[in-house]
Formats: structure tokens, C-alpha cells, sequence
């Protein structure tokens, strides 16, 4: 796969080769928001501020590191953890979800979707994840909520090319958007948002109009040929997961991506 230059963010093409040494990746997740539209399922893409550590200037979806809260047993007190891959990595899904849009995937006790962040209950919850002053299991707690991991689906395995100097082994997800619910951009992260078709999202990266990373441009190319949001849940649900590290070689005028799919970290 060979992107060019002006497709890929500010400072991507300069940095390959030049890494002080291989970084072992912490692990991540990553959540592809989907929503039914007139024109097919819409999928959320945030970009990244230009003053952000990784990849500054890219469109990403909502995602990052996984952190130790995310193991809490406490979480899962209402049901089974999911088996693959490790529970933490479907509750930072979750939580990188609600922090960087507001739109929690949990339920009340009666089935209820929990709010979103126009809420103002929920928007000081969001507050105080952003500001490591609460944990995701004291808010669902505190709020009689649960997660509804069963709306999300496990669907990729990346793991950072060794030449970055920020590596992360970062699961995708997909989840659906809960009716009426509206996703809105933290700006401390994010500089813009927009929801697009598949077809659109790699559309406007093919006239260098959208710079994205690999893993992204794969990710929306899997989702181009759904009808519908629940189509892509079905579809790619229990699928078997292998993990990718890529390996970038620089060519005249852009980048090159090897994939060797089932490849591991060593």
C-alpha cells in the first residue's frame, strides 16, 4: 500500500527511519462510531490537534492508552467479561469514547441508554475521567449504569511500526451511536469532527483533503460495502483477530506499508 505525502499528517514522512531505538507499544484501543444515515452508515472521524504527541494533524477515530482503572473486576460485577481480547481493552473503548465525545455506551438497569454529555450530570462525570479524578466503575456505579459492551465488536489488531517513536498494540472497535444520542468533539484533543460515509471519508483522503494513518484508511475501506450499522456488528462479530504490525519504507514522494498480517511484536 502506498500513500503519498500530501495524504499522510505534517512531520509522518520525516520521522521514518529516524527513531532513537524500538519502544515497546503500551496497549490502546481504538472505537470506530457508526450511525445509520440517509446516505448508509456514517462513521465518526475527529481530528487530532496539531499540537498532539501522536500523529498531530490526523483524522482518527476516538481511542487511546489503556489504563489500569480499566481493569477493575468492579465493572463487570453485572455480567461476564468479555474473553478476547482482555477486558481493560473493551472498557477503554468505552471510556476513550465517552471522554473524547460524550457518548457513553451503557445502560440503566430498565435497558435505557445513559445520556449523553449534554447532560450536565454526565458532562462533570466526563470532566473529572479527563482530569484522572474519577474512575469509569465509580461513575456507572454512582449513576446505577452498566456497559453495553454487546454494542460493541472486536474487529482489528494494530500494532505501531517499530520506526515510531510512540508505539501502542491497540485494538478496533466498532460500536453504534444509541438513538438521539449526539457526539460532540473534546476540543482539548480534537481541532474538528465530522460524520461521513466510508465512500466520502475515503474520498476526501484521496484528494489529500483528509490526512489519515494506515491503520484508519484500512479500517474505513473494511466498512465501505454495509447497508446498515448493525449489518457491519453482525458481520464482524467473533471474527478471528490477527495482530498487524506494519513496516514503513519510504518511496519517491510518500510511504510504502508492508503488512504482514499475524505478525508479533518480538
Amino acid at each position: 500500500m502506498f500513500i503519498p505525502e500530501e495524504r499522510l499528517p505534517p512531520g509522518f514522512i520525516e520521522r521514518i527511519g529516524h527513531s532513537p531505538g524500538s519502544v515497546r507499544p503500551r496497549p490502546a484501543s481504538t472505537i470506530v462510531l457508526m450511525r445509520d444515515a440517509a446516505a448508509g452508515p456514517e462513521l465518526l472521524l475527529m481530528r487530532r490537534n496539531r499540537s498532539a504527541g501522536f500523529v498531530p494533524g490526523a483524522w482518527v477515530f476516538a481511542g487511546g492508552r489503556v489504563d489500569e482503572a480499566d481493569a477493575e473486576p468492579a465493572l463487570w460485577a453485572a455480567e461476564a467479561p468479555p474473553a478476547e481480547p482482555a477486558p481493560e481493552y473493551w472498557v477503554a473503548a468505552i471510556r476513550e469514547l465517552f471522554e473524547e465525545t460524550g457518548v457513553l455506551l451503557a445502560r440503566s438497569p430498565d435497558g435505557e441508554y445513559a445520556r449523553d454529555a449534554s447532560d450536565a450530570r454526565l458532562d462533570r462525570w466526563r470532566e473529572s475521567l479527563l482530569e484522572d479524578g474519577a474512575t469509569l466503575a465509580a461513575m456507572l456505579n454512582a449513576l446505577e449504569l452498566r456497559l453495553a459492551a454487546d454494542r460493541i465488536v472486536h474487529f482489528a489488531h494494530w500494532i505501531t511500526p517499530v520506526a515510531e517513536p510512540r508505539r501502542y498494540d491497540t485494538r478496533f472497535f466498532i460500536g453504534a451511536l444509541p438513538p438521539g444520542r449526539i457526539a460532540v468533539a473534546d476540543p482539548r484533543e480534537m481541532s474538528d469532527s465530522v460524520w461521513l460515509t466510508p465512500g466520502a471519508a475515503l474520498d476526501r483522503f484521496a484528494q489529500g483533503r483528509m490526512p489519515m494513518v494506515f491503520p484508519t484508511v484500512r479500517t474505513i475501506e473494511t466498512l465501505t460495502d454495509f447497508d446498515t450499522v448493525d449489518a457491519a456488528l453482525t458481520a464482524l462479530r467473533g471474527r478471528s483477530v490477527a495482530p498487524i504490525l506494519p513496516r514503513l519504507v519510504r518511496a519517491d514522494g510518500g510511504v510504502t506499508l508492508v503488512v504482514d498480517e499475524g505478525a508479533e511484536e518480538e
